[in-house]
């Protein structure tokens, strides 16, 4: 029997065998990478130069982005650099550091959204109240009472998923450590804790995604009484790439997760973990910058200002 006392490394599954099509998978990555690392950073930086934006909104925003760099970073890279040297292997040390980032990651993520539409409730619902409400100490407090308490159920996860022994080999069906492979390795009568922390997490979700729903009903509700147009759409312009964000996360971790197990390794299956690992971190500053007229413009005087310093 092997367990994690004797396991020293995972095999992570391959999108192909073929030299030439390991080096095509590995150019589409490393142009998908480089398109959410520049995004991301972009967002980042013009938020932190601009003090314009110096707002709620905007901090969350950036912690967005953060989180979403941390996010592809933690997966895209090893892929590549396996298809790269023609290998699979990830070491079990580097197997737990990866779950540990991809749950601690894709957690903070939706805790911050989370809480940007708590913010968008304040300002549309409450706007008297929304200096006093969402100060800056406030949202300080807010965003490290996220990065802490997600801090915590990533190491309690973690812990608990590599607990279980393995009795089921070292081939994990993905490109990188993902806890519901992991389990399909764990011998039968060892995961059940796992399981029920899964069911906890999907719980904690769940109560996250509720929370989202009802703010949105009431900013709604809110949003239908103004009697001037143009303000009805300035408030829901800031309220769209929220929406768009959100049901992108929810959708494709949902369509991943839910979808039929496959009883053998398959190319689509793979795919499908790419959409949901890639597409939301590379396609999050990219709404927020184009349907932001204030991100827009801090984003173009920042191109523009690197341009010119080079010359």
């Amino acid at each position: 029997m092997s367990n994690q006392t004797t396991m020293t490394e995972f095999l992570l599954l391959g999108f192909s065998d073929v030299p030439e099509l390991q080096i095509l998978y590995f150019v589409v990555f490393l142009v998908l990478y480089l398109i959410s690392l520049l995004w991301n950073l972009l967002i980042i930086t013009a938020i932190a130069l601009d003090h314009h934006l110096h707002t709620p909104m905007y901090f969350f925003l950036m912690n967005l982005s953060i989180l979403d760099l941390g996010s592809i970073s933690v997966t895209i890279p090893k892929s590549m650099a396996n298809s790269l040297m023609n290998t699979r292997s990830i070491s079990y040390s580097g197997c737990v550091a990866q779950v540990f980032l991809v749950v601690f990651f894709a957690s903070a993520d939706f805790a911050i959204l989370t809480i940007m539409a708590y913010d968008r409730y304040v300002a549309i619902c409450q706007p008297l109240h929304y200096e006093t409400v969402m100060n800056r100490r406030a949202c300080v407090q807010m965003a490290a009472s996220a990065w802490t308490s997600v801090l915590l159920y990533s190491a309690l996860h973690t812990g608990n998923t590599f607990a279980i022994s393995f009795c089921g080999g070292n081939m994990v069906e993905q490109f990188f450590c993902e806890v519901p492979q992991l389990l399909k390795l764990a011998c039968s009568e060892s995961d059940l804790s796992e399981v029920g922390f899964l069911i906890f997490s999907v719980c904690v979700s769940s109560s996250c995604f509720v929370f989202i729903i009802v703010t949105y009903v009431q900013i709604f509700t809110t949003v239908l009484r103004i009697p001037s147009e143009q303000g009805r759409h300035k408030a829901f312009s800031t309220c769209l790439p929220h929406i768009i964000v959100v049901s992108l996360v929810i959708c494709t971790g949902t369509f991943a997760y839910l979808k039929p197990t496959s009883s053998s390794p398959s190319v689509p299956n793979l795919l499908v973990a790419v959409l949901y690992s890639v597409l939301p971190p590379m396609m999050n500053p990219i709404i927020y910058s184009m349907r932001n007229k204030a991100l827009k413009g801090a984003l173009n005087k920042l191109i523009v200002w690197r341009l010119f310093s080079k010359n």
